[in-house]
């Protein structure tokens, strides 16, 4: 069996680590056929004697576009394969920060007066990697909207290999988005220059790891805190990297998001003058939420509670997984206070997602 990712899918199988699934299984494939044209593959050499016996440039391999549901092993596998690509410049980052990047970089360029602000964003992107593994690629943004197919168009110019994953077939990239006919360009290149992969399970493998498991863990200490960790562990697959959202002015930092997994505490989103807006776009964003350290709350955490309620109302509107430690069962996390008596049903609600059957088995894509 040749390197690459087979054999290391092969091996977390055999080391029990992973469980045998036929469509990871041929993602697996695609992307060791990915792995063994980068192998292959030789950059156009720099410098000055390269200049005057100057070959053209060999193009350079077809990307994967891999997409399908939540919970099919789509960023483990990518994370599998990024880790052993045969690449020296290699970055792996989620999408949405990635975008907040350039549009962050295209401000700065603007203030120096570039010319094309994409061109200059693109340029360092290029400096920086020669293969770009994104998380989550999704498009709700207007302006990510107005300038991917510009910045990709450059990248794939430069010789860029990107492999990405998706909830979503390119076909349905910011469907009903304003002005998506001038977005559509952006999805007849994505096809042209990335292989089309559907991981199609029927095993919803996040759901699997909660089935059965308690996921409101109290109270605080050692034991929950370990429970916590393996939570981690399962869903995310990795260490994780801070993400950061925009709102209306406002930033919000979640700590640590892997897999689409985030992971948090308490006073990040709680203490934070945070609203309604900010915890629809973090659930947008998260497919699974985790929380530590929930306090015991009090009079004097009127605003906190007021704001945690607010939180869990999206999350279970949203319906989807959120998993906690707290100092306390949930009827007793909030007992004096202006909004004890209304903080009934959020208790209600955290019971029903930290021991009951959540979440609906019908929802999220």
């Amino acid at each position: 069996m040749s390197g690459g990712p087979l054999a290391e899918f092969e091996n977390r199988i055999a080391a029990g680590q992973l469980r045998r699934d036929p469509a990871q299984g041929a993602a697996v494939l695609a992307l060791q056929a990915l792995y063994d044209r980068l192998l292959a593959h030789k950059p156009a050499e720099t410098g000055f004697f390269s200049g005057l016996f100057a070959k053209p440039a060999p193009e350079p391999p077809k990307g994967l576009y891999m997409y399908g549901g939540v919970g099919r092993g789509k960023s483990m596998l990518m994370d599998l394969f990024f880790d052993l690509a045969p690449v020296d410049r290699k970055r792996r980052v989620h999408f949405h920060a990635f975008m907040q990047e350039i549009h962050d970089g295209m401000g700065e360029a603007r203030t120096t007066g570039a010319r094309d602000p994409v061109q200059v964003v693109a340029d360092r992107v290029m400096a920086d990697a020669q293969l770009l593994c994104f998380d989550e690629l999704q498009i709700t943004d207007i302006a990510d909207a107005m300038i991917v197919g510009r910045l990709f168009d450059k990248l794939f110019a430069g010789g860029v290999v990107i492999v990405t994953t998706s909830n979503r077939h390119p076909d349905d990239l910011y469907k009903d988005g304003l002005n998506r006919k001038l977005f559509l360009p952006f999805i007849d290149l994505v096809k042209a220059r990335l292989a089309l992969h559907l991981l199609d399970s029927d095993t919803d493998h996040r759901q699997k790891a909660l089935d059965g498991q308690a996921r409101y863990l109290a109270p605080l200490g050692g034991p929950t805190a370990m429970a916590m960790d393996r939570f981690w562990d399962e869903l995310a697959g990795g260490d994780g990297a801070p993400l950061t959202l925009r709102n209306k002015g406002r930033v919000i930092t979640l700590a640590r998001v892997s897999n689409g997994v985030a992971r948090v505490r308490f006073e990040d989103l709680c203490a934070a003058a945070l609203g309604p807006s900010d915890y629809l776009l973090i659930m947008e964003r998260v497919t699974v939420l985790m929380m530590d350290d929930i306090p015991i709350l009090s009079r004097a955490r009127n605003n906190e509670a007021k704001r945690f309620v607010t939180l869990i109302d999206t999350i279970y509107e949203a319906g989807k997984p959120f998993i906690c430690t707290a100092e306390a069962m949930p009827e007793a996390l909030y007992v004096d206070g202006a909004g004890a008596f209304e903080f009934e049903r959020t208790a209600s609600r955290l019971i029903e997602m930290g021991f009951g059957g959540w979440p609906p088995r019908a929802t999220g894509d």
